[in-house]
């Protein structure tokens, strides 16, 4: 029977088991950072301002008469690409262009992969204790069970199904060295689990040098069970193109290869060749990472001298700092100076005395934002 106008959606449906959207919460700080004489300063989301380096639209443009279906594997050559680009800027050796899967975005992937693998109720999922949220969504949209637990001797004798790891970290900008990472691999293959590392801020490292969880002095080369999920929004400013993609275990890339094919899961013809122009160009990635560097030298000595205690922070796009103070506290303080930021609660229950400042803001309002905290 049609939905009729009037009636009452049933219950049970799957939005009343997720947390409320956290950006949704901002709204009155939002408004009082608007308020400011000089404009809101938004620190709030990792968004890219930049704008995307011209020999990446120009192949978006060329590829623009595509009226057939794009293949959900991906071109041959963006897969190519990928595998070189691996390889070139993070030395991650031994991935074969069958073992790379383009994805609608990381964040699409990371959201259902869980319900791709076939998780359900019996299964248990691992967080990072501050962690993307999406992590828990994708498990409570797969009604697995979550535990956030950022040493696995916490979870005892529990198997867990799938293991999430990023570093560097969203939000606190932490890196994993190689032992812990070696630790987990282990851990979770002698469990027969599979790690899922977020590698979306592999290239932005400042005061540590982040490694892939498919680096051959983390897996020894053995990529069984793991999957590293990249994305070129950050690196090559393609937010807006949602261009992604996962590398890895064949044999679980393939299982998401059949089950994406099912569901129509597949990256536009444009933006495949798109990506292949991001993924060969390694200027424009520098050039990015450099304008990223640049903000963050200005921006982080202001925010210790406005009182802060920047924790973490040695890689990706963000500031992990506290006043002491209850989050939410911080975030009316900074917005009564035209500056919005992300509270730490957004991350999970540890943030709850932190911010998240984010770097992706043009010179011109990081220098507003320097000035107001001054």
């Amino acid at each position: 029977m049609p939905h009729q106008p009037g009636t009452r959606v049933p219950r049970g449906r799957v939005s009343e088991s997720l947390p409320e959207f956290p950006w949704d919460t901002l709204a009155d700080a939002k408004a009082s950072a608007q308020a400011h004489p000089g404009g809101i300063v938004d620190l709030s989301v990792g968004t890219p301002v930049d704008p995307v380096a011209p020999l990446i639209r120009e192949a978006l443009s060329a590829a623009s008469s595509a009226p057939g279906y794009p293949t959900t594997a991906g071109t041959a050559r963006l897969r190519q690409s990928a595998v070189a680009a691996l390889e070139r800027r993070f030395g991650i050796t031994g991935v074969s262009s069958d073992d790379v899967l383009p994805v609608i975005g990381s964040k699409e992937l990371i959201a259902w992969l869980p319900t791709l693998l076939g998780l359900g109720p019996a299964d248990l999922v691992v967080v990072p204790e501050l962690a993307y949220p999406t992590y828990d969504v994708g498990a409570r949209l797969a009604r697995a069970e979550v535990v956030r637990a950022d040493s696995l001797t916490q979870l005892g004798p529990r198997a867990p199904a799938l293991v999430y790891l990023n570093s560097p970290s969203n939000p606190t900008g932490r890196v994993l060295g190689v032992d812990h990472l070696r630790k987990v691999v282990d851990w979770a293959r002698d469990r027969g689990g599979v790690v899922a590392s977020d590698e979306c801020y592999l290239g932005l490292g400042w005061e540590a040098e982040p490694l892939s969880v498919l680096h051959p002095s983390v897996c020894g080369g053995d990529h069984t069970g793991l999957l590293a999920i990249h994305s070129l929004s950050k690196s090559s400013s393609l937010a807006g193109y949602r261009a992604g993609f996962v590398a890895g275990d064949a044999d679980l890339v393939a299982e998401l290869l059949a089950v994406r094919k099912h569901a129509g899961m597949m990256v536009p013809a444009p933006i495949q060749a798109a990506m292949v122009a991001a993924l060969d160009d390694d200027a424009h990635e520098r050039a990015q990472r450099e304008r990223y560097e640049r903000r963050r030298a200005v921006l982080l000595p202001a925010v210790r001298s406005a009182g802060f205690t920047v924790d973490h922070s040695e890689a990706g796009l963000y500031l992990w700092a506290t006043r002491d103070e209850p989050c939410r506290d911080t975030v009316a303080w900074l917005a009564a100076r035209g500056i919005l930021v992300a509270p730490g609660d957004f991350y999970g229950p540890r943030g709850g005395r932190h911010v998240r400042v984010a770097l992706t803001a043009d010179d011109e309002r990081i220098a507003a934002a320097v000035q107001r905290l001054a």
